[in-house]
């Protein structure tokens, strides 16, 4: 094979997108998404466990809109699949050449497939993982934050609030103890905590590629809205976490996702309905919790819980800096993003 390209399936997108390729230029790759009842081939491979081979004219075996970019008549599929779940496929080709494959070739593919499927189920339990620690470290963050400054904040202002007037030994203590916690913030917060690598596409982008494949979404943008750079990767980490919850939790037929901001704040309302009955703010994920404490690094703020009958809402909320500049002039429509 000269030229590869490997599909995983994104629960949040509802669809397979590339996660690597070979002998294709990446750039073409990166667009390249489906969902299995428009890819017959991919079907077939993932039912019947096994690469299948095409060769002529790709209707029918691929998404119209790819029928005439893929330059070849000759291709196979695939899957990628372990312990009965689909991942994923694994398209290659010999750059337009005809493809007969023996059974060796075959059941080369196919380990290839298998070898795939195993490197994404380690790939994705390793990435649960790192996010289990970064909020461990965060949790540990606010522990020493109310432990070590809260708490002598607190006593220090009882004290200044008391009636009583406060000898110069008092005020003297007062200060140094208020110098011991600046001091130890500074610390903390200075702290160096890593963080996930930030998306590669803008929230835009992202919303219009999810409503190309999510009937249930409906987005409205707020007029002249722009999203902050410096929260770009928290917002979309809601975002993805709140429709994971929305997908785990309810029986959506409707999420709606608001965007909007003014001089002081920027807000990414995420609202569904369907919501499971029992279901409570007791029980939401690692992601949104992750994300309400590294909100608080932005000076931000994450709220998640029932907003309604049957409805769950997810709110998130960041100040905009004074230098964030103007929108851009497609962002300033207001109403419905349209794909």
């Amino acid at each position: 094979m000269r030229r590869a390209a490997l599909l995983l399936y994104d629960p949040t997108y509802r669809a397979v997108i590339p996660m690597g390729s070979h002998g294709v230029d990446p750039s073409l790759v990166a667009r390249v998404e489906g969902i299995l009842d428009e890819t017959p081939v991919a079907r077939r491979a993932l039912e019947q466990d096994q690469v299948i081979e095409v060769s002529g004219p790709l209707d029918g075996h691929v998404p119209p809109r790819y029928a005439q970019l893929a330059e070849t008549e000759a291709f196979t599929c695939t899957p990628i699949a372990a312990a009965g779940r689909w991942l994923g496929i694994i398209l290659a080709d010999r750059g337009g050449e005809p493809i007969e494959l023996d059974d060796s070739e075959r059941e080369t593919m196919l380990t290839l497939g298998r070898l795939a499927a195993l490197t994404a189920s380690v790939e994705r339990s390793t990435e649960r993982r790192e996010r289990e620690r970064r909020l461990r470290e965060r949790v540990e963050l606010t522990r020493e934050l109310h432990e070590n400054a809260i708490q002598r904040l607190f006593g220090v202002s009882l004290v200044l609030g008391s009636e009583r007037e406060l000898s110069a030994e008092e005020r003297r203590r007062g200060q140094d103890e208020l110098r011991s916690v600046v001091h130890d913030l500074r610390r903390l917060l200075t702290r160096p905590v890593e963080t996930a690598p930030s998306p590669g596409a803008a929230l835009r982008e992202v919303l219009e590629r999810l409503l190309l494949r999510r009937p249930d979404l409906h987005v409205e943008w707020g007029p002249e809205t722009e999203v902050p750079a410096e929260a770009e990767r928290l917002v979309q980490a809601v975002l993805a976490e709140a429709l994971r919850n929305a997908d785990r939790h309810s029986e959506p037929d409707q999420i709606d996702v608001r965007v909007a901001a003014d001089e002081q704040t920027f807000r990414l309302e995420v609202e569904n309905d369907g919501l499971r009955e029992g279901r409570d703010a007791r029980g939401s994920g690692l992601g949104l919790r992750l994300a309400a404490l590294e909100a608080l690094h932005h000076e931000g703020l994450v709220e998640f819980g029932p907003s309604g009958p049957e409805r769950w809402r997810v709110r998130l909320v960041v100040p905009v800096q004074a230098d964030g500049g103007e929108a851009p002039a497609e962002q300033g429509k207001g109403g419905p993003l349209l794909p």
